[in-house]
């Protein structure tokens, strides 16, 4: 018999785990291949529920002020923690720029495989933001956001990659992106993101009971709301849609990072003249969520493109498809791949008129809709479901660790 393999991973993300591509990949699925984790990090979700994949070492929280200062000390002793029980095969670093290097560094001293899990491009994140803050005066503030940007792109591309034997990244075209800096495609796995497939169920999801939906022909968008993702565009899509279709509702299924940004859409909302049109739920238990979209005509995922969101795999099209609904999305490579791959949407580029004319023909034409609906499931069900997205993870293990063979 295969002997477990424990992995000791230190994650950017609060912990208690919320993310699916933690709490049910790792969480869920990898227990399914002998595959223990020690998950290390800050304290900082709501969530509750115990690990029962393997440890969990919440050293700090990232609601302190210092989070960003401390995490690195702060995960070398929660290491430290998971290290009590027995060595790890293997240490695995998620998205953390410092914390990656103490992470390869400590690799190195215990004799064990240091990997690298980058689900978004964090130095470039800090580089936009040192650019925004730069277009309203370079202060002490911007000097300060650009030696951090500065730093991190040292770091990160000079001395965390280049030691991880592999690379986990969100998509392939996060993969073709790090390839072209120089490093090997053949040390990188594209995990894109996907769904529990029984979360996401149909069948199981008991549809809301809200009056407000009621014989309108409602388009829904499942997730954040944000200035930095335009979500205002939505607002442009309905405006465009309204003289033909007077009973358009979109529905805006979910909550924003701040009251300020909350407080900018409402404002928007009304500024246009829209209350009628637009219903914004605000935070919702995810079962809610669900009930809402599956009352859904189309499925809405417009994300910005350019550096930070064209190398991601965002979820909200795939769960749309999960559960049926036909959905229109714009041309990020990871959504362009699974329209085109699926055939249960259409694909748009992200300005208001032709996102407007692929929502409009859903809606006219039902027979078309029809088809998606039947497509998107199984679709999901061959190929992105955290089941199979497991065994492809699993399987990377067991070609990259020693005795995993």
């Amino acid at each position: 018999m295969r002997k477990p393999l424990s992995i000791a991973f230190i994650v950017r993300d609060p912990l208690p785990p919320l993310r699916a591509d933690v709490l049910t990949l790792f969480g869920a699925e990898m227990p399914r291949y002998g595959v223990r984790t020690e998950l290390v990090g800050q304290s900082g979700s709501e969530a509750s529920d115990p690990w029962r994949a393997g440890g969990m070492h919440r050293v700090g929280s990232l609601k302190s002020r210092f989070a960003s200062v401390l995490s690195p000390l702060w995960d070398l002793q929660g290491l430290l923690r998971a290290r009590r029980g027995a060595r790890p095969d293997c240490i695995q670093v998620r998205d953390k720029i410092a914390s990656g290097l103490l992470g390869r560094c400590a690799a190195a001293l215990l004799g064990v495989p240091f990997l690298y899990w980058m689900s978004f491009p964090i130095v470039e994140g800090f580089e936009v933001r040192r650019d925004e803050i730069g277009r309203r005066g370079k202060g002490l503030k911007w000097f300060g956001h650009a030696l951090r940007a500065a730093a991190s792109r040292f770091v990160i591309y000079r001395l965390v990659l280049p030691g991880a034997r592999h690379i986990f990244v969100q998509s392939e075209a996060m993969a073709d992106w790090l390839a072209a800096k120089g490093f090997e495609r053949a040390r990188m796995t594209a995990v894109p993101m996907g769904v529990d497939a029984e979360l996401f169920d149909r069948a199981r999801i008991e549809p809301v009971q809200d009056p407000r939906l009621d014989g309108r022909r409602v388009v829904l968008y499942l997730g954040r709301i944000a200035q930095a993702r335009r979500s205002d565009f939505l607002l442009d899509m309905v405006e465009l849609l309204k003289p033909d279709v007077p009973d358009v509702l979109l529905v805006l299924a979910g909550d924003a990072a701040s009251n300020d940004e909350m407080d900018w859409m409402r404002a928007e909302i009304a500024r246009r003249g829209l209350d009628s049109h637009v219903l914004l739920t605000g935070w919702l238990p995810q079962r809610t969520a669900l009930g809402y979209a599956v009352r859904a005509e189309v499925g809405l995922s417009p994300i910005p493109r350019g550096a930070l969101f064209d190398v991601s795999s965002p979820t909200k099209l795939v769960e749309y498809l999960a559960l049926g609904i036909p959905s229109v999305a714009n041309d990020i490579p990871d959504q362009a791949l699974v329209i085109a791959q699926s055939g249960a949407g259409l694909c748009a580029p992200m300005e208001p008129a032709p996102f407007a004319r692929a929502v409009r023909r859903l809606l006219d034409d039902r027979a078309l809709a029809a088809e998606f609906a039947e497509r998107g499931p199984a679709y999901v069900r061959s190929h992105r479901t955290y089941a199979i997205l497991g065994r492809i993870v699993a399987e990377t293990y067991t070609n990259i660790l020693p005795d995993r063979k």
